[in-house]
């Protein structure tokens, strides 16, 4: 199988760590750089977040710090709640970090990895866009160059999964949706991996528990940072453990049979009481011109998803690391 190139758009934050290690342990992966945005902590953690899990994990591929406020809104308190105080669960984290950041900008980053190796590379984006919107404003031809964009953002209304910040808003879009909204506008081949499918992929804590006694030094991060997480996700909601995020968005890079799409252009609304709602105009029908859809590219949003193949996947990819570690 041919290796894939990707960089890793991220915000650190636990599901992000998780997602990490799922691209990490592929066999099928090379990993050519992380790129940092604010989101689950600010810019400064992180992007000390990710420097802690290459420092941990012991892989090449640079850190390039990004966009640490949105485009045009103003940053607000991360979600500590969710995924602690330093990001990662509150696990313990040294004092000291050994890697240091790339000089670049994580948006110059991806327009220079990009042009380096046109059409081979993966973008999978976990965090706010505020990365790629910022890559496009300065080199809207990379948008001709990107292999395939597959981001975790969003959601559509299927099986009733509308908004976990709001009741139609996901957190990654509202964060900036403005953001999302011009990358949405761009004509690079992007899936969008929503709440539809991320939410109906659960790893319950028996499982958690196996990946922590048969996944080696991965398997244990995995359930020591997914603690805190799995406490808040059992206290708020009626998950019986802790939902797929930002890994769903990785198994669609490894295996796009998993899943069922809908193609279509997506906007954001940007203001009101319904900010940061991705609508999607289906392409299977028709509506009067001149709508706020007209002229936009097509871009695929999952469906459905086969969860239990899906977590068979992840699972069997770092039990397989751990064995030939």
């Amino acid at each position: 199988m041919a290796t894939k190139k990707v960089i890793y758009d991220t915000d650190p934050g636990v599901d992000d760590a998780m997602a990490l290690l799922f691209l990490l342990a592929a066999p099928d992966v090379e990993l050519v750089g992380v790129t940092t945005v604010l989101g689950n902590h600010r810019i400064d953690v992180t992007t000390r977040n990710a420097l802690f899990l290459r420092d941990t994990f012991g892989f090449e591929a640079p850190v390039a710090r990004g966009a640490g406020r949105p485009l045009v809104l103003e940053e607000k308190d991360p979600p500590v709640w969710v995924h602690g105080e330093n990001g990662l669960g509150d696990i313990l984290l040294p004092e000291t970090i050994r890697s240091e950041e790339h000089p670049l900008p994580a948006h110059r980053f991806i327009i220079e990895t990009v042009r380096k190796h046109p059409h081979e590379i993966s973008i999978v984006a976990v965090g706010r866009m505020t990365n790629l919107a910022l890559a496009l404003r300065e080199d809207p031809e990379i948008a001709s160059l990107v292999k395939e964009i597959v981001i975790m953002g969003g959601a559509f209304g299927y099986r009733g999964h509308s908004g976990n910040v709001t009741p139609v808003a996901e957190a990654n879009i509202i964060g900036d949706p403005h953001a999302a909204d011009e990358m949405f506008a761009a004509s690079w081949p992007i899936v969008v991996v929503g709440l539809d499918v991320t939410q109906e992929a659960i790893m319950s804590t028996p499982y958690l528990e196996a990946l922590r006694d048969r996944g080696g030094h991965m398997g244990r991060f995995i359930w020591d940072v997914s603690r805190y997480y799995e406490r808040f996700y059992r206290s708020s909601t009626k998950f019986d453990g802790i939902p797929v995020h930002d890994s769903s968005a990785v198994a669609y890079l490894l295996d796009p049979t998993l899943f069922t799409t809908r193609g279509g252009p997506i906007r954001v609304v940007t203001e009101g009481i319904a900010i940061g709602q991705t609508i999607q105009a289906p392409n299977t029908r028709r509506f009067p011109p001149n709508n706020a859809w007209e002229g936009r590219p097509d871009h695929k949003i999952c469906i459905d998803g086969d969860a239990d193949r899906f977590l068979e996947l992840y699972f069997d990819t770092i039990v397989a690391a751990a064995a030939g570690a």
